[in-house]
């Protein structure tokens, strides 16, 4: 599903009900399937041009907590900035 709306507000919890979370909240080695894209028009592209898009399987190579994350997805290392990590919505697999 994918959302074009404003960022979102510091008190609004980290996970969802249905356990959705930031990709910026799954830690070094953890495995989530994207749930949706919460972005404007341009980075929703970009997003999508790189594979992030619901249903991809994505699995977390680095993330130190502060500057860029690691994923993979559709056997593509990619780096993101903590921005876009955090607007990519998945639900952590157990692996």
């Amino acid at each position: 599903m994918w959302h074009r709306h404003k960022s979102r507000r510091s008190s609004e919890p980290l996970e969802t009900a249905d356990g959705v979370v930031p990709l910026s909240a799954l830690g070094t080695g953890e495995h989530a399937v994207v749930v949706e894209l919460s972005a404007g028009h341009g980075l929703l592209a970009r997003m999508a041009s790189l594979g992030f898009t619901p249903g991809a399987p994505v699995s977390v190579i680095q993330n130190f907590g502060r500057g860029p994350l690691i994923a993979l997805v559709r056997d593509t290392r990619i780096a993101l900035g903590r921005g876009e990590a955090g607007r990519i919505m998945v639900r952590r697999n157990s692996r």
